[in-house]
């Protein structure tokens, strides 16, 4: 199931952001080594300060398993602040329309099943532009790729739309609701 957090919802679901930090540090800093900000195990940076909405992956356990922050490129991005050198000569997007997703993570194990066989704007390792071709949801390249760190990394479009979402779906075999959505009790 997949968890959208809004920031109006951050107080409600603080243990999840705080699990979802934690995934972070295990991804970005653990794993791939990336020169990340950590404190007590859990990796953050100056872009969760700008009330960004999270999207969370959370497995059969509940417990949480991928995550993504979104922003609009209206405001401060890591693509605009942090990474402009992956432009090439290109504009910086920023437009309502436009969002831009960062600290796309999964921590899943080696042994986790693989599949068979609007715009959003994103920076990524080329290693998860290999995994979006491999969804049916390429990446439209901005600039060539580069080193940032021990990482190749690139930016680029993701179109948003529903024909996206259906070869997404197919290709992920997903039938039903993937939105998980708390039912609230009121009382008398």
């Amino acid at each position: 199931m997949m968890q959208l957090i809004t920031p109006d919802c951050y107080a409600e679901f603080a243990s999840e952001l705080k699990e979802m930090h934690g995934l972070r540090y295990r991804v970005f800093k653990k794993r791939l080594d990336w020169e990340v900000q950590t404190e007590g195990e859990m990796e953050t940076d100056p872009f969760d300060s700008l009330n960004p909405v999270y999207l969370l992956l959370k497995g059969s356990d509940w417990r949480t398993c991928g995550c993504v922050r979104l922003l609009p490129t209206t405001g401060p991005t890591m693509l605009r602040d942090t990474f402009p050198t992956l432009l090439d000569e290109m504009v910086v997007p920023a437009s309502a329309d436009i969002w831009e997703s960062s600290r796309f993570a999964l921590d899943l194990p080696a042994t986790a099943p693989k599949a068979a066989g609007g715009l959003a704007v994103t920076v990524t390792d080329t290693r998860i532009e290999r995994i979006l071709r491999l969804a049916t949801w390429p990446l439209s390249r901005i600039g060539q790729p580069k080193q940032v760190g021990n990482t190749e990394a690139v930016a680029g479009f993701l179109d948003i739309s529903y024909a996206s979402l259906l070869r997404i779906r197919w290709r992920g075999r997903l039938n039903g609701p993937v939105l998980w959505q708390p039912v609230l009790i009121q009382s008398a």
